[in-house]
Formats: C-alpha cells, structure tokens, sequence
C-alpha cells in the first residue's frame, strides 16, 4: 500500500506536555518517511469502565488544546464526540470526526456529525458485523456526509475479550469510502484489569500486517512514550518509540 491513512496519538488528552511530546514525534516520522500522521487524543472519555476513571480535560479546554496542536506542528486532527450537541462546536476543530463503537447506531450522533464538514469515521460496534455497518454509513450518506471511514476494532468473544474477523475489512469496503483497521483497540480486553481494561500490546504490530493483508485503507494507533503509566488504555498502546518501525513494516 502506497499512502495508507495513518492515525496515532494518545487515547486521552492527559495534558499539553503530552501532547507537544506526541505531536514531536509524528512529525519527526512524517518527515523520515514522506507521510501525514493524522493526530488523535480525547478531550472526553465517556465510556470508562469505573466512574473514578480518568476522562479528559472537557469539551472546551481539550478543543483549545487540540487547537493549539493543529497551529503549532500543522497536523491534522481527529477526535471522537458522544453527543449530537458537540459535533459542531469539535468539527470545527477536527479534519475528522471519530463515533465510538457503542454509539455508531446512534442516528442523531451519525446525523450531526455528518452535518459538518469533517470527514466522519464510525468505528464498528464490537457486537456488530461488517454487513450491519452498511447502515450507519447510509445514515451518513443520506444526512449529506461528504466522506464516510469504517473502523474495524474487534468483537466480543466471551468475557473480556476481543476477536479480529479480517473478512470485516473487504465487507465493510462495500459501503465506506475508506475501511481503517484499529490496531490497538483490537487487542483490548475490556474490563480484564480490576475495574479497568486490560490489553495486549504484544500483537499489535501482526494486527497491522493482517489487516493490510486484507486490503485495509488505514491504520490507527494509540501511543504513548510511557503506556503503563498512561490514564486511559495503557495496555493496547504502543510505545511512541515504536511507532516508526511499525508504520515503517506497513509502507516498504
């Protein structure tokens, strides 16, 4: 694959040091290899499995910190929102708005978002198939959406576990104008670590090569410098200091 879309950043805005670090690094990687990482980090994680759990900044100091990337390093930028009432305040931030996998039959959600002029990527439910995805992005479609990418993230298989159906990638290819594989949510297991997710950071980078085997368009990456002191998904992210080497295993 020539120019894969490439997506990577931290999963949850933690602070603007993080940030700056992360958003370093991409740019240093987009310049040794001729790519455009497209940036990605929550202002608001609204589906942690405990109530103590970490969420963010806020709507409105993470938009400004996400803001403050964009004019500083000229990344693009990608963001996930939970209500129909943040997709046009955040899609006037963002290149591409993310739906989270629990909200993507969510009409209202996949309506507003398409209302903007970001790009909308809905990452598949992990109790969905690749056919039923047919029908959030018709959803789009219909609402005006101007370009729409399905995310392939994994299904449940049992308790506290993920499994990749690869068919997925060429199924939802069908319906979206670009079909992402999510390399390090698909190696989560939800809810295994004690009131948090656990993960398998291990298996992320066979993900990536299996997915591209299967003709995916893109590839999205949490990282973090240090993933087991991370606030949110430690487990499944990468380490910064990989990134390279694995979206450099992707592109030769």
């Amino acid at each position: 694959m020539k120019n894969p879309i490439l997506i990577a950043g931290p999963c949850v805005i933690e602070s603007a040091e993080l940030l700056d670090v992360i958003a370093r690094e991409l740019v240093r990687i987009n310049a040794a290899l001729n790519r455009q990482i497209i940036f990605k980090a929550s202002f608001d994680k609204a589906n942690r499995t405990s109530l103590h759990s970490f969420r963010g900044p806020g709507i409105s100091r993470g938009l400004q910190m996400l803001a403050d990337i964009k004019e500083k390093y000229g990344l693009m930028l990608t963001t996930d929102i939970h209500e129909s009432t943040q997709a046009e305040q955040v899609g006037e931030v963002v290149d591409v708005l993310q739906i989270p996998a629990f909200l993507c039959r969510q009409t209202d959600l996949l309506v507003a978002a398409a209302k903007t002029s970001c790009i909308v990527n809905i990452k598949k439910a992990q109790f969905l198939s690749g056919e039923d995805m047919q029908y959030p992005v018709e959803k789009c479609r219909e609402a005006g959406a101007k370009e729409v990418w399905l995310t392939e993230r994994g299904s449940m298989f049992g308790y506290n576990n993920l499994v990749v159906d690869f068919r997925n990638i060429p199924i939802m290819h069908q319906y979206a104008d670009r079909v992402i594989m999510d390399c390090t949510h698909s190696v989560q297991r939800p809810g295994a670590a004690g009131g948090k997710t656990g993960g398998n950071r291990e298996y992320i980078p066979a993900m990536a090569l299996a997915a591209q085997a299967f003709g995916a368009d893109g590839f999205f990456f949490e990282t973090h410098p240090t993933p087991d002191e991370a606030k949110s998904d430690g487990p499944n992210m990468l380490y910064l200091r990989d990134l390279q080497q694995v979206i450099q295993s992707l592109i030769s």
